[in-house]
This record gives structure tokens, C-alpha cells and sequence, in this order.
């Protein structure tokens, strides 16, 4: 991400204005309001992820932006903006409803209706800014949920809340194409997590239903490696889908279910190698649901272009 502004870079004098500056005119427009003789202290930084701006802002100072009428009729971009709470506990207010989000949990707010978003102690935060047609829910869905808090504890947003904090911390490190592809990834979570708190959830797009439920799949598949008897029907089981259908979901990706549990199993095992480690080669393979040592062995070595020992060996000299 670019810095936008790093309060240590500054006087201490030059500090607020040009905090105000940044969150101002560059977030904004927005009002910016904090206690004048408070010293502040705090980070700016921003990127682009695809379509899908992506903020930080990390601060130990009390204050609050506002999005007022005022402002509303100055400039009026169609956005949904999506605040995570990655530390200490911010407040949003918007609709009537006020949100104190604590740590991994988010809430969406309107940037074209007026709004607060406001810190009482330190905080860290990522702020997602997607332009309204990316969100493919009904208006008043959104409306209804605005600064209402969706924690990470069950459904898709056990999904979005651990994304969302790894793009935010690598986004500098992803090729354009690669962004564009999660901006997608990111925008269907969000949108799907968002319609499961609405209970609206049909009323989002059938490709966008698709890919939240291949993410879904390949989580549960992630989740259970180790076990060797996981197989198309047990996973199709818990997803409430035929196996047909979750075929076809993997024909998406050209790929099929039992390729990508192998290539998933494999890669595991390939780290714990080269890693390193006092387990044997037969303990890793079968750690990961790959108990016949002769056809994990065949199999590595075709993925590998040598055998596991020997790829463990060839790992410890580098």
C-alpha cells in the first residue's frame, strides 16, 4: 500500500492539518473532528485491489470522521464502504444504528447517506470500498444492515473476515491479474455474507452463489486432509448439494474433486519436508490422508520430479 500519511514522518505541529488533508480530501470528502489539543499519532495507507479500494488506518488518537448532508451534496460517489475492526473497537453510526465492532468483526455503511465512524481509544482498521453495483444484493437489503456488526463465527463470513485481513496485509504483492481475480473473490463474500444476515441469499447472482460455494467446498476440504477416507460424497453431503453438482462446480475450475484433495494433500506434505522435522516420510504422508507410502511416493514424484525423501534432502542443503 502507499502511505499516505505517517504521523512520525511530521513536526508535531503539521501533524493534524495534515491528517485532516488526507482523511479530508482524499478518503472523503469528509468532516474530521478530535480534540485540538490531543496528540496525534497514526498511519494512512492505501491500495487498489481491482475495482475494490483497500485502506488502513491505524491510530492511537481519539477522534471521528462524519459524513454529513453537506458533504453528501458536494460529491456523491456510489459506494459501500466495509470497515473491519483488526484492533480495538470502533463505532460506527449510520441509519439509526450504531455498531461497536470488536476485533474481526465488519460492518457496511452507505458513503452516500451520512454516517460516523469514530475511535475512543487505539484502533486498527481496514476500510473496503466497493462501487454499488459490484454488490449484487437488492438496495434495501443493504439498507437494512447498515453498522450492523457480522462476526467471523459461522457461515460465509468465517470466510471473508480471514481473507480480508490477508489482502490487506499483502496487496502490494499481487500481480494485476491476481488482483482482479480476488476483487471478485473479496465483492462475493462480502455480498454473500451480508445476504446471509438479511436472509436474502437468493437474491444474489447464480455465479456469484457458484463461487462462494466452490470457496466454501475447498475450505472444508482444507480443513479435513488429514482424513483418508474424504471423498466426493461426504463433501457433497455437507453442502447439501448432490455430487453431480459438485462435479460440476470443479469442471469450472478444470480441475476435479479428487485432483485437487491430491494436489492439496501433496502440497502439504511437500512443506513439511522441506521444513524439515523428525517425522518420517511415511508419518507425513499419512498425516496428510495419504497412508500407502508406495503410491504417495509415485505420486510426489510425479508432481516433484523426485521422490519425497530425496526432495527432503535436496531441501535441507539449500
Amino acid at each position: 500500500m502507499a502511505v499516505l500519511i505517517r504521523t512520525s514522518d511530521l513536526p508535531a505541529e503539521r501533524r493534524l492539518d495534515a491528517w485532516r488533508t488526507v482523511v479530508c480530501d482524499t478518503l472523503g470528502p469528509l468532516d474530521f473532528r478530535i480534540d485540538p489539543d490531543a496528540p496525534l499519532r497514526g498511519e494512512i495507507e492505501a491500495g487498489q485491489l481491482g475495482s475494490v479500494g483497500v485502506g488502513r488506518v491505524r491510530t492511537s488518537t481519539p477522534h471521528s470522521v462524519h459524513r454529513t448532508r453537506g458533504l453528501i451534496r458536494r460529491d456523491g460517489p456510489e459506494l459501500y464502504r466495509v470497515v473491519l475492526a483488526m484492533a480495538g473497537s470502533p463505532r460506527l453510526t449510520q441509519d439509526g444504528r450504531s455498531a461497536q465492532l470488536s476485533r474481526g468483526e465488519f460492518a457496511i455503511y452507505d458513503f452516500s447517506r451520512p454516517y460516523e465512524l469514530a475511535y475512543d481509544s487505539a484502533v486498527q482498521l481496514a476500510v473496503f470500498s466497493l462501487p454499488r453495483d459490484l454488490l449484487t444484493l437488492p438496495g434495501g437489503a443493504v439498507d437494512a444492515l447498515t453498522a450492523v456488526p457480522i462476526t467471523a463465527e459461522s457461515g460465509t463470513a468465517a470466510l471473508a473476515v480471514p481473507l480480508l485481513h490477508r489482502v490487506t496485509a499483502d496487496i502490494e504483492t499481487y500481480r494485476p491479474d491476481s488482483a482482479a481475480r480476488l476483487s471478485t473473490v473479496v465483492t462475493d463474500l462480502i455480498s454473500t455474507a451480508v445476504a446471509e444476515r438479511a436472509e436474502q441469499v437468493r437474491s444474489l447472482s447464480p455465479d456469484s452463489r457458484q463461487r462462494v460455494l466452490l470457496l466454501k467446498v475447498r475450505a472444508f476440504i482444507e480443513q479435513r486432509l488429514g482424513q483418508a477416507d474424504l471423498d466426493p460424497a461426504t463433501i457433497a453431503d455437507a453442502h447439501h448439494i448432490s455430487v453431480r453438482y459438485l462435479h460440476r462446480l470443479f469442471e469450472s475450475e478444470s480441475t476435479t474433486v479428487a485432483a485437487w484433495i491430491r494436489q492439496r494433500r501433496l502440497e502439504r506434505c511437500r512443506a513439511e519436508l522441506a521444513a524439515g522435522g523428525t517425522r518420517s516420510v511415511s508419518e507425513i504422508a499419512s498425516r496428510w490422508g495419504l497412508p500407502d507410502s508406495a503410491h504417495f511416493s509415485r505420486v510426489f514424484k510425479r508432481a516433484y520430479g523426485m521422490p519425497p525423501a530425496e526432495y527432503r534432502r535436496a531441501s535441507a542443503v539449500r
